[in-house]
Formats: C-alpha cells, structure tokens, sequence
C-alpha cells in the first residue's frame, strides 16, 4: 500500500504532457526501447495526427528508489478546454498532479483552469518546467508566473525536458517522496471502485477503468453497479503498461481494468461505483457532477438508411467520451438524426472526424447553437436547443441564453487588439491581473461573455490578433436576458431549415448577408435564376440572385448577320423566362455549402 503513488499530468494544450509521460515510459523500463514511439499513450491515429490528446490514458510503471520498489500509476491526460471533463475525472482517481509548464511559453489560460480543477480536489500538486533545452526558454520568468500562482518556494519547482529526458528522474523521486500513498485503514472496509472511464470491445463488452478506493475485488467475484443497479461477474481484471495486462486481483489504491461481460452500453456508467454483492458497501462514492453540454448541432446520416448504424456507432462513441449526450430529432430537410451536446466546437469537430474514420458512416451536422431558456406568455418554460423549437415572437415573453466567465492570458503588446474583438462580440470587461513584472509582462483578462459569440470562430480569431500568442479558458457563470430571433435561409423561395440560426435581432442583417454570400459563392447554377433570401418572420433582411446555367447557343454560327445571333439568344431568354415562371425547380444542396455556412 504505502509503496503505490497514483499521479496525473496536468497542463495547457501542447506543453508536453505526452512526450513527459513517454520519458517516464522510458525511464522506468515500462516500454522497451525497440516499441517505444512518439505519443506512446495517445492510441487513436487522431490524436497522432493532430499531436494533441483527446482521452485520457492510464498506465502502470514499476521503479526502484531508495532499495524500495514503488507501484507508479500515471494518467495522462488532455490540455484542451473542451476536453476539461475528462482532466477532472482523472483528478478523482489521484492524490497527486504535475503542474506541467512549458518554459518558453509560461503559464497559459487552461494551466489555470485545470490547476483550479486539481485544487478542489485538495491534491498535491507538484510544479514543473518543461521544454528548458528550448533556446528560447525563460525559466527564470516562468518560475515567478508558477510562484505567483501557487505561492511556492522555487526550489520546490522542478526543471526537466520530455524531449531529451533531462531531469525526468528527479522529477519522478519527487512523485515519490511528495505525493501521499493511498490511505491504509480504507483496505479493510467493504469493496468499492470508482470507473473514471471505458470504453468497448467487440469481444469482451465494455471495459471499464477504475481506481479501486476501498477493499478489494477478484476475477470470479459477482459484482454490483451501484448507480444502474446492475449486476454481473468479474472475468478478468489488470492493469495497464501500455497494453493491457491481467491481474489475480484488484487491492485498496490500484488503478487498472474490470471487464464484466456487459454488453448493454447504459449498464456502465462513467463515476458509477462499482461494490461486491456478497458484502455491498452501504453508499456509492460521490461521483462526478454532470457535464454541461455548451454547443448543440444537429447530426444527420448523409444516407437515410445509415440512421440505425449512425445510433450505434453513437452509443459506442459515448463510452468513449462521457461528455457527448445526445437525443432522436426530425428535421424536414435532413430526415432523423439527433441533436448532439457538445462541450466546443474542437469536441464537435473530433466528433465528426471520429464517426467517419472508426465506423465509416458520412454524416451532414447543422449549425451549431447554444441552450436558450424561453419563458411563453402563457407562463410556460422551455429549453430550446434548435432553431425550429423557438416558438412564434408573439408567445414569447422573454428569452435567456447563457454567459460564459472567460480568463484570457496575452502579452501585454496584444492587449488592446483583445479588448477591441470582445467588445465587438458583446463581452463584459471585469479586471486584469498581471503574471509576472519586468518589460514583456503578460496579463490575465478576466470578461463574461455570452456563450453564442464564443462558439463559432472566437478561438481563431482571437489566435489572429494575438499572432497565436494569446490562451482562452471559460467555464459557464449563468443565464441572461436576451433579444434573440430565428433566421430563417430561403433557396428558390422555400426554406432550409438545416440553415436556420438563432441570431440577436441587431445581427440579423449582417449575418443573413453573410450566409447569403456564402451559399451564392458554394451553390450550384441551375438552368433558372437562383433567388437566395435570409428572412426574419415574414421579412426579408437580405437577398442575392445566382445567375442561371446558359448553353452557349451561338457556338455553331459563323460568320452572317448578327441578327441571327440575336434570334437565337431572343429564343434562349424566352426558355429561361419560361422556366422561371413555371416555378422555382428543386434544389438540392450539396454538404460543402452546409459546411460554408457552418464555419460563417
């Protein structure tokens, strides 16, 4: 008991997290040098390509120290914003975590964030500078922006490089000596364990990883999923060094895998407990609090018959990803799909690219919107999370949507440049903090925003004025009144109610522009003129034509009167005049100008 340590990384997107967790792999003989690879814990060929990662990954490491051999349990986990659900369930199965820094960029926004996540949960939190073979490392700065952070002394900071592996041994003697073991008396009490993940296999069902927190459990023993009520037998249990390895049993402070057999995918439910049935624990342990989602989109099969396939591959991408929920929706466009949450537009993003390249299904996803709360003259209160579930502007009384408090880290040069694009997208100033003094000093902006301006293309734009130099974190603070209307997109005079958005009244008109815009420049000419409207109610806000498609009728003449030349181009106008009278023809909508829309 006393020679385990159960430990995370913790960090801002791309400091290093997985080439430190690699290094650790490497030091402690875990991985033999001939298997060992860049990005070692991060499986999916996504995360790979991107060179972030997306879940987080437990492994088991064995090290000596001092004559004593100690058990090291090590999750890795992601940096990203949208990915903070799955940083604070790793945070439930530790006692300790290395605050990672990237010494030639400092502290950043979700250094905070998760930093923020890691003290909640009363952890021991270990500062670290990563990256100082970089030449255009400042551990010196660095290490006043982690004092003034932490309040630590700076010889409690540790310097290493995940790269050439300097300092990855100091680093791992510190886990040691500074992160507590799992408690004793708690080896004794009734068998509970605490999933913080799974995922599932076409063979075995769902594999859940848990962190065993009070007694033990064995291969053979009939359990019980307190949360779901559930109940099966344990077929195999281990543990993770990469790969997955079977173990007798599971003790008090281990972190490893139980597979049940349970096919059924809503028997295993991420910060369920799981207890045995023969001496069941009297209470379950206190789980997590339930994800918010921040972003809706509707996802639809580009192929009507994919609909049963699409719910699956759903349902299996769920286990996956905790922070994903979803319900059946029928749109008149697009047939049924469902309308998904999402925490960002990274998560939607990864979603999408996950579905097409693990189950191979195409998939058509709407414009994203953010949860509006309705109150209807009649007293009624809703919650809209699409377009075509707002009600008529005569029922309603009033509408809410949600406001995110946002913390932006940049150099004080960028200041301005920042103050000036939040203003544009309706954000509250509140305060600035400054990290750190001396000539190249980098604040902290502290703004409340609504959470609509932040999701479709803040992050990019704010990466533009900042020249890449600014780090965003944001975190939901509370609903607001608001004057919101539905936009709805008329091609040839009949609705498109995949294109419809939830937009503010005063926006209606540049953004109905926009889209019109974009659908004139991606959608196909047809033999008739193309009239392509954004309408509000029963107004038109702004309007464009697409020329029709025209045969060159004068190809075959040569030479002669031009009034033969006329003749045949008096004839064509008369078809097409013709045609446009006959009534506006179907058009049908390719997905490139559904993603033109999208990305706005």
């Amino acid at each position: 008991m006393s020679n385990i340590r159960n430990f995370c990384i913790i960090a801002h997107i791309d400091h290093g997290k997985s080439t430190l967790a690699d290094r650790f792999l490497e030091v402690t003989g875990t991985v033999d040098k001939r298997h060992m690879k860049a990005q070692l814990l991060d499986q999916m060929e996504l995360e790979q390509e991107r060179g972030i990662t997306i879940k987080l990954q437990p492994v088991r490491m064995q090290y000596a120290h001092e004559g004593a051999n100690y058990t090291l349990n090590l999750i890795d986990t992601p940096g990203h914003v949208d990915f903070t659900y799955e940083v604070s369930r790793s945070l439930a199965a530790v006692e300790g975590a290395v605050l990672l820094v990237d010494a030639s960029q400092g502290v950043q926004a979700q250094t905070i964030g998760n930093l923020y996540l890691a003290l909640e949960q009363d952890l021991t939190i270990i500062p670290v500078m990563n990256k100082i073979d970089l030449p255009n490392a400042d551990p010196d700065k660095v290490a006043g922006e982690i004092i003034h952070l932490l309040g630590c002394k700076r010889e409690e900071i540790l310097t290493c490089s995940g790269k050439t592996g300097v300092g990855v041994e100091e680093l791992l003697k510190a886990v040691i000596e500074r992160v507590p073991p799992p408690s004793e008396e708690l080896g004794s009490k009734p068998a509970r364990a605490l999933i913080f993940d799974s995922f599932y296999d076409d063979y075995r069902g769902v594999v859940a990883s848990v962190r065993m927190m009070d007694g033990q459990l064995k291969k053979g023993e009939k359990i019980q999923f307190m949360g779901t009520k559930a109940q099966a037998e344990i077929l195999e249990v281990g543990h993770y060094s990469p790969k997955m390895k079977a173990d007798p049993m599971f003790e008090n402070g281990q972190i490893g895998y139980l597979i049940s057999g349970l096919k059924e995918l809503g028997d295993v439910r991420v910060g369920d407990s799981i207890t045995s049935v023969s001496s069941p624990a009297p209470t379950p342990l206190p789980g997590y609090k339930e994800v918010k989602p921040m972003v809706f989109a509707g996802i639809f099969p580009q192929e009507g018959d994919d609909y049963n396939a699409l719910r699956d591959a759903m349902d299996k991408l769920k286990l996956n990803d905790s922070a994903l929920i979803y319900e059946p929706e029928h749109s008149q466009a697009l047939g049924f799909g469902f309308r998904c949450g999402f925490l960002g537009m990274l998560h939607l993003e990864i979603f999408q690219e996950r579905i097409w390249r693990e189950f191979g299904l195409h998939i058509v996803a709407t414009v994203p919107s953010v949860a509006y709360k309705v109150l209807k003259t009649d007293g009624a209160k809703l919650v809209i999370k699409s377009p075509q579930e707002l009600p008529e502007v005569q029922q309603i009384e009033m509408v809410e949507e949600p406001w995110m408090s946002v913390d932006i880290i940049v150099p004080d040069d960028f200041m301005g440049n920042v103050m000036g694009l939040i203003s544009e997208r309706k954000g509250i100033y509140l305060n600035t903090e400054y990290l750190s003094a001396g000539n190249d000093q980098r604040a902290l902006l502290h703004y409340e925003m609504p959470l609509s301006s932040l999701i479709t293309d803040f992050y990019d734009k704010l990466k533009t004025v900042t020249s890449g130099y600014a780090s965003l974190s944001y975190e939901f603070k509370d609903y607001r009144k608001t004057n919101v209307v539905r936009l709805d997109i008329l091609v040839a005079e009949e609705k498109v109610e995949a294109l419809s958005t939830l937009v503010w009244r005063d926006e209606a008109h540049r953004i109905g522009k926009q889209i019109v815009e974009s659908l004139k420049e991606t959608l196909p000419r047809q033999q008739f003129v193309l009239k392509i409207q954004a309408a509000v109610g029963g107004k038109i806000v702004a309007g464009d034509r697409l020329s029709a498609l025209r045969k060159d009728v004068t190809a075959k003449l040569y030479g002669g009167d031009v009034t033969r030349k006329r003749k045949l181009l008096e004839k064509q106008k008369k078809g097409k005049k013709k045609m446009m009278s006959m009534g506006k023809g179907k058009v049908e909508i390719p997905t490139e100008a559904y993603l033109a829309v999208l990305k706005r």
